[in-house]
C-alpha cells in the first residue's frame, strides 16, 4: 500500500469526536435513555472517547457497549473456516434505549446492517444511531450515518486506515493507493 494522504492527524479526530458528541447531546435533547455501542475494533476506543467528551458536558457517564458483529456479516463463509471473535460486551438491556452505534469507517453499509441485526436479536432499542469517524461512500445499502466526523469521497482502489493508540500505538487517518 501507497500512503496518498494524511486526513486527520491527533488533532483532528479529537475535533471532529468533540464535535460528534455535542451533536449527538443536541439530536437526543440530552442523553437519557442513551447509550454509545463500540464496534469491534476500532470503534470501541472511539465510542469510550465520546463517552468521555458527553460526560464532560453533561455530567453523566454514559453506558458503552462492545459489539463483534463477525458472526452477523454476509460474507462469513468467505472469511475464514473458524473466524476469530473479538466478544461482545453489553452490559445493559438496550429495551426502550436509544444507541448510537460507532465505528470508525462507513463504507458499503454491510457492517451497519450487521450490526443493527446483532443489536436487534438482543432486544428493541427505541431507536438506532450512527457514528462514523469517516465516511468514505459507495454505499450498497441504504444507510447512512447521523454524525460524520469527515467526509472523504474516495475510490475503490483506495483504503482508508484509521489509528487508535489502542491497537496502533498513533492515531491519525491514513489514506492509502491500493
Amino acid at each position: 500500500m501507497l500512503e496518498k494522504a494524511q486526513l486527520m492527524d491527533g488533532q483532528g479526530m479529537e475535533r471532529a469526536l468533540t464535535r460528534i458528541a455535542h451533536e449527538i447531546i443536541e439530536k437526543n435533547k440530552g442523553v437519557e435513555n442513551l447509550a454509545l455501542i463500540g464496534i469491534q475494533r476500532r470503534g470501541v476506543p472511539l465510542a469510550k472517547r465520546l463517552q468521555a467528551r458527553i460526560e464532560a458536558v453533561e455530567g453523566v457517564k454514559v453506558p458503552v457497549g462492545v459489539l463483534d458483529i463477525t458472526l452477523y456479516r454476509d460474507d462469513l463463509s468467505l472469511l475464514h473456516d473458524h473466524p476469530k471473535l473479538n466478544g461482545t460486551d453489553v452490559p445493559l438491556s438496550i429495551n426502550g434505549m436509544r444507541l448510537i452505534m460507532v465505528d470508525d469507517v462507513l463504507f458499503t453499509g454491510r457492517t451497519a446492517r450487521s450490526a443493527m441485526d446483532a443489536l436487534m436479536d438482543m432486544g428493541r432499542p427505541s431507536s438506532i444511531q450512527l457514528a462514523v469517524l469517516i465516511d468514505r461512500g459507495h454505499r450498497e445499502l441504504p444507510i447512512r450515518a447521523d454524525y460524520v466526523g469527515k467526509n472523504v469521497p474516495t475510490s475503490h482502489s483506495e483504503l482508508v486506515g484509521v489509528r487508535v493508540e489502542e491497537f496502533d500505538g498513533s492515531v491519525g487517518v491514513t489514506l492509502y493507493d491500493i
